[in-house]
């Protein structure tokens, strides 16, 4: 290299340097300023609940189809976006994460006779794409590409269920970028043709394979414009022919006198029973029936007739007897048969002292997954219970797949930890030998750089609570870590360790990531989710604030550069967090949060977390869930930490009113000069609907946080290098 050219360059980058500085200075300047949010109506709405008034002035939000309600949420992302713009380092940020999240990414295989079927993306293709190869070295080939389903590529293939035969599949896409409903064609695997048929207005449910045609769950069609928010009732059970339209379809079952319970249908892999589970959504279990489909018999024969809070699942069946788990008398979950000849009950795995997470069965043998500490240990037993030994894994983490039909040699499984990216691995039946079928490749990304520990702190009632924490190795603790603190803690829901691509661009500057295993969650089984739901549910935000104060206390980080995290009930957790204890955050994450516990069941599937959360129409819970409702929490003048909500214009789960409404009330109460704001996303819903806006989103997220706490990260700035002397 010339000296001119030496010099140049540096030159060149002294130039980037002073412009950046300059960007950093100007919106740092303008940060520290007060923000003029868009002016939000209030109206005079009270609600009444047992002698008790609560004013409800941004009722009208809930009606997101109204003229009014769409303004705002323009002039909302108009002043998020343009605030996120002013980031000198957006670009950067989106740009890291991007490069980092483009390697290829496959699924774990699925078999059936002969052929094996996987999901692959090549690296930043907004949906992956399903192929399908003869045995395992033959050459794959694309069978179904979901980018070309939408110019945008925000329709999703939701899922592919193959026929017996494997000559047909029920191939399931979105209906409606984002939301839950799905639609159903049916795919001829020897022409690779959809036949003529579409079937709608199906959620939450599957397909279920019988003969030349299958079983399905749907609700009526609901009324215009209310596709996304109308509560669900009238669930129902129909049987489907290939070859025919939805209107010839025939009437299974409907409880007509509980138009509110769910319904559905499985078959088992010889499609010789047919098993219906009824689940009243005031409860947490379901009821379970049966019908042997060479009888002729029409009617269902009870296996568990009762409704309660008892769970029970198909886990998958032999000749004459179903497997099915529970968590009746065992809160660790057992596994049972039921004799359908005979309709007794055997034990084929008793509880045991770790969580029996899940379990399948394939080639002849039964698959048990138990979380230990939350880290997987897998077991293989013959059909009758006896241990026949385990898998070996390569680290405490994460494990799951095992799923096979009756004549598989072999099954395929997934192993990740907080630090290491996803392996495929091939276990061979006969053998108990396990191989890596794929490892995943990082350009750039060596795991040794990176340490993932596993700790546990003491809640306010003295309950030990583990966490994972994961970072660069050599962590100074000094107390000046930005750090994102991740939770949940409902539902049952195990926040198991696994690998984020894009969480890699967070600690490569130095950031530190935090994953706490809050009651509510499933972690150590029924007792552990019971510890943290309905009259119970503090004791999850108190895990959560202790969480934080370990972070803290351990000099990890501080309060001037932790972030709070949370989606859906984690964004729940979030807003009742942070109104409980602000000082603790700098930043607070509410991802399409339930945030209204006083209206949540009156939206869309909202009737179906009554059972963890209770229900404003009692009169003891509304007294409890007013206490912690985010939105009913939120009080005039205290420096909230700086927040970036966000949601979707098609969350047909966690509709977006939830944020809306607290969007409002937060820019109108808070203190302090810190960001307040909302960020929807368009054609999208709970989860992001494609890969790129998964990526903008937490790209944005990351920004705002570094943003917020004063950081710029090192790669957005251009380095200074002296190379005259070359």
């Amino acid at each position: 290299m010339t000296r001119t050219h030496s010099t140049r360059r540096a030159l060149a980058g002294i130039i980037q340097s002073a412009v950046l500085l300059a960007a950093l200075t100007t919106f740092h300047t303008t940060m520290a300023a007060p923000i003029a949010y868009p002016t939000t109506q209030k109206i005079a709405h009270t609600d009444t609940y047992f002698g008790t008034e609560v004013p409800d002035p941004y009722r009208w939000l809930e009606d997101d189809n109204a003229a009014a309600t769409k303004t705002w949420v323009a002039r909302q992302n108009e002043l998020t976006f343009g605030w996120l713009a002013k980031v000198p380092y957006r670009a950067a940020v989106l740009a890291r994460i991007r490069a980092i999240s483009n390697h290829a990414k496959y699924s774990a295989p699925f078999q059936k006779n002969g052929r094996i079927f996987f999901y692959k993306n090549d690296g930043l293709q907004n949906q992956s794409l399903l192929y399908v190869q003869q045995g395992l070295t033959d050459q794959p080939e694309m069978l179904l590409d979901p980018n070309t389903f939408s110019s945008d590529g925000t329709v999703k293939l939701e899922s592919f269920t193959l026929s017996r035969d494997g000559r047909y599949a029920v191939v399931a896409k979105t209906a409606i970028p984002g939301s839950d409903w799905r639609d159903f064609q049916v795919m001829d695997l020897k022409t690779r043709q959809m036949l003529p048929e579409r079937l709608r207005w199906i959620k939450f449910a599957g397909a279920q394979w019988r003969g030349d045609g299958f079983y399905y769950s749907r609700f009526p069609e609901p009324a215009q414009g209310a596709e996304l928010s109308a509560p669900l009732t009238g669930m129902s059970v129909w049987y489907h022919k290939i070859g025919t339209p939805q209107s010839a379809d025939t009437p299974v079952y409907e409880d007509k006198a509980h138009p509110e319970y769910f319904v559905d249908v499985q078959t088992t892999e010889d499609e010789r029973f047919a098993v219906l589970t009824v689940r009243d959504l005031k409860l947490r279990g379901n009821s379970l029936f049966v019908r042997d489909e060479t009888s002729g018999d029409k009617a269902f024969g009870a296996v568990v007739p009762e409704l309660s809070d008892d769970s029970f699942d198909l886990i998958g069946s032999d000749a004459k007897r179903l497997f099915i788990g529970t968590n009746r008398g065992a809160p660790n979950r057992k596994l049972l048969s039921f004799d359908t000849a005979t309709r007794q009950w055997a034990t084929v795995l008793p509880e045991q002292p770790q969580l029996l997470e899940h379990a399948s069965l394939a080639g002849g043998r039964l698959f048990a997954n138990y979380l230990q500490d939350v880290a997987s240990r897998v077991q293989v037993h013959a059909l009758d219970g006896k241990l026949l030994g385990s898998i070996a894994l390569p680290a405490p983490g994460t494990a799951s797949g095992f799923g096979g039909s009756a004549n598989d040699a072999d099954v395929f499984y997934t192993f990740s930890a907080m630090n290491q990216p996803a392996t495929l691995l091939r276990y061979e039946i006969g053998t108990g030998r396990s191989e890596v079928f794929r490892a995943t490749e990082i350009a750039g990304f060596d795991p040794a750089r990176f340490e993932s520990r596993q700790v546990f702190f003491k809640s306010r009632d003295g309950t030990r609570v583990p966490m994972f924490i994961v970072h660069k190795k050599g962590l100074k603790l000094d107390g000046r870590n930005p750090t994102i603190l991740y939770g949940y803690g409902g539902f049952n829901v195990s926040l198991n360790p696994y690998f984020s691509p894009s969480r890699v661009a967070w600690m490569e500057q130095g950031g530190v990531f935090a994953m706490a295993n809050l009651r509510g969650g499933g972690e150590y089984g029924e007792t552990w989710h019971e510890a943290g739901m309905q009259l119970n549910k503090q004791n999850v935000f108190d895990d959560c604030i202790a969480a934080a104060e370990y972070l803290i206390r351990e000099r990890i980080t501080s309060p001037e550069r932790l972030a709070l995290q949370g989606g859906s009930n984690g964004g729940l957790l979030v807003g009742a967090v942070v109104n409980q204890r602000p000082e603790l955050f700098k930043v607070a994450l509410p991802q399409v949060g339930v945030m209204d516990m006083l209206r949540f069941q009156k939206f869309s599937v909202g009737a179906a977390w009554v059972p963890d959360y209770g229900s404003s129409d009692d009169p003891t819970q509304f007294k409890y869930l007013l206490g912690y409702s985010p939105l009913h929490n939120l009080k005039a003048g205290v420096a909230y930490p700086a927040t970036l909500i966000t949601t979707s214009d098609h969350d047909d789960r966690v509709v977006p009113a939830h944020s809306f409404k607290y969007a409002a009330t937060l820019q109108a109460l808070a203190g302090g000069d810190a960001p307040h704001l909302i960020r929807i996303a368009t054609n999208s819903g709970h989860g992001a609907s494609n890969l790129s806006k998964a990526l903008e989103e937490i790209a944005d997220a990351y920004t705002f946080t570094w943003a917020a706490m004063g950081i710029t990260p090192s790669f957005a700035q251009p380095e200074l290098t002296d190379r005259a002397s070359e």
